[in-house]
């Protein structure tokens, strides 16, 4: 059988307003199951203030360890929203006023509501691509495979569904979940056995207390669908060793 190449990803949040915890981040899980299905594995996520120097380090580090990268936050109107400049200064390019950003812009908003700092949105890294916005027009962009966008979760949202198409994919990452009353400290040796026989999977168990009486939920994450299943199928032999039955066994 063909080797398959992973995909992988990055998301970037920034913003001290998610670092202070006024706001609360709603990004992260919509990206994360928006990619899986494209085939595309997020596999790492940091959280930045609005700094230049720090956008910058972050974003070079993570674009040559991942095929994308994804940014969310930074790029509205205010004196904060530096991401852009900072990008830019981390691709070693200019920012300038983008002839297409500024029309959008202007067509959005009425005369007596265009502002410098509104405008500043209309500002990009030269040699970006524009990504478009169905809510409130501003941009967004693309420089190499870094995808710059905003923090507002509807219209981040919004957005990335209108390029998602044109990520290029790996094989979408298959899960299998089985519940189960045997707690997880009970599962956990068996379970490091498990993993040990499929390095490649990923086995996760997710402990919880129902009716006053501890459980978890194991699942096992992988691409390919045999093993999805025989890693599951481990799993239930285990939790029967251990006297019980599974309570719910979901598998693709």
């Amino acid at each position: 059988m063909a080797e398959h190449k992973t995909i992988t990803a990055a998301l970037i949040i920034i913003g001290n307003e998610i670092l202070s915890g006024r706001t609360q981040d709603a990004n992260l899980a919509f990206l994360g199951e928006q990619l899986n299905e494209l085939g595309v594995r997020l596999r790492e996520v940091r959280v930045i203030p609005d700094v230049e120097d720090t956008i910058i380090e972050t974003v070079n580090t993570l674009r040559q360890a991942f095929d994308y990268v994804f940014t969310t936050g930074g790029i509205g109107p205010t004196h904060d929203d530096i991401t852009s400049a900072a990008i830019a200064k981390a691709f070693g390019t200019e920012l300038a006023r983008h002839p297409e950003a500024e029309a959008l812009l202007l067509g959005h908003y009425k005369p007596e509501d265009v502002t410098p700092a509104r405008m500043k949105m209309a500002d990009i890294p030269v040699g970006a691509t524009l990504l478009d916005n169905p809510v409130s027009k501003a941009p967004g962009f693309r420089l190499e495979n870094v995808h710059v966008l905003p923090g507002v979760p509807r219209i981040m949202q919004a957005m990335f569904k209108l390029f998602s198409h044109e990520l290029v994919g790996g094989e979408p990452v298959l899960a299998a979940s089985i519940t189960s009353r045997v707690p997880e400290g009970t599962m956990a040796s068996k379970l490091g056995e498990i993993q040990d026989s499929y390095p490649d999977a990923d086995i996760g168990s997710y402990p919880f207390i129902k009716d006053g009486r501890a459980g978890a939920c194991f699942v096992v994450r992988h691409p390919n669908k045999q093993t999805v299943n025989a890693a599951a199928e481990e799993i239930v032999e285990a939790i029967r060793g251990f006297g019980a039955e599974p309570e719910a066994d979901e598998r693709p």
